[in-house]
């Protein structure tokens, strides 16, 4: 299986080279180049969903605790810094989730092109998509604290021209405060990174996790935790290092959109999990009441931002919208992380994938929305009346309107578990954290849920329903189109899946977690 995980990573890696290359002949004139392009995107994309799900079957589910496939060798001896590959019952789900987004979008974009007529090429695009599911999927399996680094490092430039040279609207501004943003957080990071793997003589993932922070003084551990968390923090995105997500979405691609809400907010998320928590206990345990405070906050500010953006006369942006509900559905996978349990962290790896299943739904939704009526701005698509989708395009107005009560956490769907098992971490939270505060935090959570619920209902209310015989922005919209279809469909499917068997992937977690804290 570690063969299997290799070729999982060369395999877009090279696709990427093979694409950007300017020797790489894809047809005579440009029309034809671009659209062989986008369906060596597609081909390469599927071949690794498909390596993913041989890796998923192959994995042993009895020992899910165990890193499986590993690969470990010497890389750069100097410094101490090794070819580490690996998978447990945390990243193998998160693995699944990245290799389908990509696959879904690379779908999607064979028939909706990105970009405008001045975008450059669409093979460049295809190129750029396939170093981006590099870095994402490498994010996830190593197991060295300087591969995980520059693992990060290599998403960034690839979204950012995603953003920048196919998005819309201020997307050069938008692109420029992500990178910014992001690359401030991976220098503390790095910083962070380095003192421990300095003191502790090792950047071995496995090893230092293994140990559980002894031969960390609590200085260290605190200071190095302090780092690390911060520039995790704003990949999460945690309030108040949320200011570039808005604006990144509103101006993104659609697919652009989907992967980064589906796939690149979990790795701050993931790295707090894998690093933060078993590397350096004590200094987690000393910033989890403040990381539990901060989920709380962002909870609410991205539930109230979300109300004042749906309320008619808003000026609401969908899909700024949607992002801003990012920051509240994140609250809840930092605050069960912030609870230092099982429950609170199996519950936030659960939320984790519940929330790339139905927002990178919403996200291809509400681009398919903006496509038909050149606009997101939702007083535009309600008009008078309500924009009456269930009349005008039922099939659509129903998917959409699915997707909106699976994200407000609707019991049977996957929404529900994870914010339900954050609570409950936060109910009963670790030994020496103050209950009396993260039953406040659990409060907040719990009215965070209320409002989630007002403004999705709201928006529901004034996209689908209404009079379909009154004047709309666009007369006629197109209904749910083949290709849209066959993208989406495995996210509203897999959505149900995770809501009514949710031990499929608690089942995968839960010995994992329970290794990570210490507990078992």
């Amino acid at each position: 299986m570690n063969a299997v995980l290799i070729a999982l990573l060369l395999l877009p890696l090279l696709g990427a080279a093979v694409t950007l290359a300017p020797a790489t002949a894809f047809g005579p004139d440009r029309e034809t180049q671009e659209r062989r392009a986008l369906g060596f995107n597609a081909l390469v994309t599927g071949l690794v969903l498909v390596l993913a799900v041989v890796l998923a079957a192959g994995f042993d589910h009895a020992h899910p605790s165990r890193m499986q496939a590993v690969t470990d060798v010497s890389w750069i001896p100097a410094i101490g810094v090794r070819f580490h590959l690996g998978v447990d019952g945390i990243s193998l789900p998160l693995v699944v989730l990245t290799a389908l987004l990509t696959f879904l979008c690379a779908v999607y974009s064979l028939r909706r092109r990105p970009g405008g007529p001045d975008a450059p090429s669409a093979r460049t695009f295809a190129g750029l998509f396939l170093l981006l599911e590099v870095g994402m999927l490498a994010t996830f399996t190593v197991l060295d604290l300087l591969l995980f680094f520059l693992a990060f490092e290599i998403v960034l430039i690839p979204m950012y021209f995603l953003i920048a040279r196919w998005g819309s609207g201020a997307r050069v501004a938008s692109a420029n405060r992500f990178i910014l943003y992001t690359l401030l957080g991976s220098a503390l990071m790095l910083l962070g990174f380095l003192l421990v793997g300095l003191k502790a003589g090792t950047f071995d993932m496995t090893a230092l996790a293994a140990v559980h922070g002894h031969g960390l003084s609590h200085t260290t551990q605190v200071l190095a935790a302090l780092a690390i968390g911060l520039g995790l923090a704003v990949k999460a995105p945690a309030w108040p290092l949320h200011s570039w997500l808005p604006d990144a979405h509103t101006s993104a691609p659609t697919v652009g959109s989907v992967l980064l809400a589906g796939v690149l907010l979990k790795m701050g998320t993931y790295g707090l999990v894998r690093v933060l928590l078993p590397v350096v206990p004590g200094g987690a345990a000393t910033l989890a009441p403040y990381l539990g405070a901060l989920a709380a906050v962002g909870i609410l500010y991205g539930s109230l931002a979300c109300l004042a953006l749906a309320r008619p006369g808003g000026g609401g942006d969908l899909k700024r919208l949607i992002a801003y509900s990012s920051v509240g559905h994140m609250g809840f996978v930092l605050l069960g992380i912030a609870s230092l349990t099982p429950v609170g962290v199996n519950g936030a790896l659960f939320a984790n994938i519940a929330h790339g299943l139905v927002t990178g739904l919403l996200f291809f939704l509400v681009g398919a929305l903006k496509d038909r009526y050149g606009t997101a701005d939702l007083d535009t698509l309600a008009g008078r009346s309500g924009g009456a989708l269930y009349g005008r395009a039922p099939r659509f107005g129903a998917l959409l309107a699915f997707a909106a009560v699976a994200s407000l956490g609707l019991p049977g769907l996957a929404g529900f578990w994870g914010e339900v098992l954050a609570m409950f971490g936060a109910f009963d939270p670790a030994a020496g954290l103050s209950r009396p505060a993260f039953v406040t935090f659990m409060v907040c959570a719990g009215l965070g849920t209320l409002l989630t619920a007002a403004y999705l209902l709201v928006m529901v209310r004034r996209v689908c329903m209404g009079d379909p015989t009154e004047p709309a922005a666009v007369p006629e919209v197109a209904d749910l189109r083949g290709y849209e279809a066959v993208s989406w469909t495995p996210l509203a499917a897999l959505t149900l899946l995770a809501g009514l068997w949710p031990a499929l992937l608690l089942g995968l977690s839960d010995p994992a977690v329970r290794s990570l804290l210490g507990s078992g």
